[in-house]
């Protein structure tokens, strides 16, 4: 039952719930589980707790097909087994809080790469968007800020220790709660640090979120070319509203993931459709576009750049969807379910850095960070948008697919965490559902209703350099995952010179 409870602690402090405060209480507990004396008995606990927080959290993948969640759950609840079996090992150790919060940022560092790439949704920094916690997003990066998650947890257990211990009673449980209150205390400071003031211009986007005219579930978007229909409409309004002098006139319209099902490049009435948003907006569309190729039967999600020239840059997505948007493994996994054969022509990741380098009306190049939806859970491809001189930020996703879900607002969510490591602000279009525009400290500016057509111009600050989350964050895994390896093997001698202690 403990196990039970510690997985629904963690689940609340994600969206929709957003309980920030029970992410350190959930780790607090799974920490107490792992020290169990059988290892198979805390590998169960922690895959337990496991089932249940990413049972309520990625119930959603239930709208691509049912079979989804029973293979992806037990996949992901094994890493949190992983960790309850790793703190068991390191609460051996002096000061085993720092070990014990380690262990789940080596395990969120390995959980985003393996398997098949990696599944980040659910990492304890992504719980902080609210949360004093928040603050130390743009110093440590969502990894460094997990690490500050779960320790606050693994100190606020260690205060309980305290209460139970006979020596040093007052001292045991005072220290570990004064840290973790100078832990908060720090976050609160960070958060209040001012962003970097600007100099180098302004640019002015349009959102445009054209709806879709399906259902959620994987034929949402209805048939052929309708989307991209809805997105010549809402352009249109974009741009009534700009020259009524409702919002100021764009350099720039953005469109979302999927705005168009076609290449605009080989169908003719995509790209006729295309040329005539640009030319009534008369700037330039970056286009969310379902692109041919690389090879036979393959496709790829991009960003395109397009003006009245058509393409004239693009950027393929990095990080595919497994299972939705390609398939791994596809004969054998094709011989065994059939049905996954509904994920069609398989999309190729791309391998180039997410910045769009455009031209704008009059001459301006702007670079544009580019993020394309699932791409938003992965560190590195978050990252290089900043690091390879992306000057404003934009999201183009496609949530119609679980419209009704929890995942929009999870996605919506992760946005603001990475608006707040970057300490920029994020443009976010959508298809149907949180499309807007999120401020460098993370806080909604403008969100759209989901399930509606939705258009509006924001004018952002050009921006240039990194903040010290790009380089900490993924020294904080490096650091974290040999200092639990480290910690794993020290765990196992002392439990061995412990024993052999215990039979002298």
């Amino acid at each position: 039952m403990a196990s039970l409870v510690a997985g629904g602690l963690l689940a609340l402090a994600f969206q929709p719930f957003g309980l920030w405060f029970t992410a350190p209480l959930g780790v607090g507990l799974l920490c107490w589980l792992s020290r169990q004396a059988r290892v198979r008995r805390v590998l169960w606990s922690g895959f337990a707790a496991g089932l249940v927080m990413y049972g309520v959290t990625v119930s959603f993948e239930y709208v691509v097909d049912w079979w989804l969640p029973l293979l992806l759950v037990p996949v992901l609840a094994l890493w949190v087994g992983l960790i309850a079996t790793v703190q068991r090992l390191v609460q051996r150790l002096p000061l085993w809080p720092l070990w014990a919060a380690a262990a789940w940022t080596a395990v969120e560092a390995c959980a985003q790469r393996f398997p098949l790439g990696g599944f980040a949704w659910d990492r304890l920094g992504f719980s902080t968007a609210d949360a004093p916690f928040g603050g130390y997003l743009w110093v440590l990066g969502t990894a460094g800020t997990g690490f500050v998650v779960a320790v606050t947890g693994t100190l606020l257990l260690a205060a309980l220790d305290g209460l139970a211990g006979t020596r040093r009673r007052v001292g045991r449980v005072v220290t570990p709660l004064v840290v973790a209150a100078l832990v908060l205390a720090g976050g609160v400071v960070l958060r209040a640090v001012p962003v970097t003031a600007t100099d180098e211009g302004e640019v002015t986007i349009a959102v445009v979120q054209g709806d879709v005219d399906g259902s959620a579930g994987p034929h949402t978007m209805g048939y052929a070319r309708s989307v991209t229909d809805n997105h010549v409409s809402e352009t249109i309004m974009a741009m009534a509203r700009a020259r009524t002098g409702l919002d100021p006139m764009p350099d720039l319209v953005l469109w979302p993931e999927n705005s168009t099902d076609m290449d605009p490049n080989t169908d003719e009435q995509t790209r006729e459709l295309i040329g005539r948003a640009q030319s009534i907006a008369g700037v330039p569309i970056l286009v969310g576009a379902v692109t041919d190729g690389p090879g036979a039967d393959e496709r790829q999600t991009t960003a395109l750049w397009w003006t009245a020239a058509g393409e004239t840059d693009r950027y393929a997505k990095r990080n595919a969807v497994p299972f939705g948007e390609y398939t791994p493994m596809k004969d054998l996994v094709f011989a065994l379910v059939p049905m996954a054969r509904q994920v069609g022509r398989q999309t190729v990741p791309g391998t180039e850095p997410g910045v769009i380098d455009g031209e704008l009306n009059g001459g301006r190049v702007l670079s544009v960070g580019a993020i394309i939806c699932y791409e938003l859970a992965f560190d590195a491809t978050v990252y290089d948008t900043e690091r390879h001189g992306g000057q404003v930020m934009t999201v183009q996703s496609n949530n119609a697919t679980y419209d009704g879900t929890m995942q929009p607002l999870q996605q919506f969510s992760i946005t603001r965490i990475r608006a707040m490591e970057m300490r920029r602000e994020i443009v976010v279009s959508t298809t149907s559902s949180y499309s807007g525009l999120i401020g460098a400290r993370g806080e909604v500016i403008a969100r759209s209703t989901p399930g509606t057509a939705y258009a509006q111009s924001f004018t952002v600050p050009v921006r240039s350099g990194t903040t010290p989350a790009m380089t900490v964050g993924p020294l904080c895994e490096l650091v974290g995952v040999a200092l639990v390896a480290a910690g794993a093997v020290a765990g196992v001698i002392v439990g061995r010179a412990r024993r052999r202690e215990t039979d002298r």
